[in-house]
């Protein structure tokens, strides 16, 4: 295998395990707040009033199988549903962007911390489905350090993605403006 194929699926390896700890996060974060998420869904205006609460209920549930799944390195499966979930989330955002509604929680997870939706959020979306999509053709074999490197950079990925959130969502906040 040449090296660069060698690189692209590590490169793919590390962004499963990033998204999978993304989603893990997120969906365990909107369970635990899962009275505001209804509110949050329906600000997006997207989806039917009936189908607000279902999604509500189930949006967690996914988020946290597919994290889960991501992490213990099933395949294809994982790696498509991560990749459609980022790019549907992506498309709502860029939607209520262009109408004007860039004001409105993404609902990313951080019940307590309010995060507008904005261009960063939809191009790290789609960032992130991108490399879900290097982990989706037949992975090599690899050895325990190129696991290790794979795992070091998708914690590296994942905690890098939860601190510029964070750090968002604190600069956006009202007592920082004060």
């Amino acid at each position: 295998m040449a090296l660069a194929e060698q690189m692209l699926a590590l490169s793919g390896l590390a962004a499963s395990i990033a998204v999978g700890l993304f989603f893990l996060v997120a969906g365990i974060d909107q369970w635990r707040h899962r009275a505001l998420l209804p509110g949050v869904i329906a600000n997006y205006r997207l989806l039917p009033r009936r189908l607000i609460v279902p999604a509500a209920r189930l949006l967690p549930v996914v988020e946290v199988a597919t994290g889960a799944a991501l992490l213990v390195g099933l395949r294809p499966l994982p790696q498509l549903l991560g990749i459609a979930l980022l790019l549907l989330f992506a498309a709502a955002m860029a939607i209520n962007i262009l109408r004007g509604r860039g004001h409105i929680d993404c609902g990313c997870g951080h019940g307590a911390l309010r995060h507008a939706i904005g261009w960063p959020l939809v191009i790290r979306n789609g960032a992130l489905a991108a490399l879900l999509a290097l982990r989706l053709p037949t992975p090599p074999a690899f050895g325990a350090i190129d696991l290790a490197t794979a795992f070091a950079a998708g914690v590296a990925i994942a905690l890098l993605c939860l601190l510029f959130q964070s750090l968002a969502a604190l600069a956006a906040s009202p007592a920082h403006r004060r």
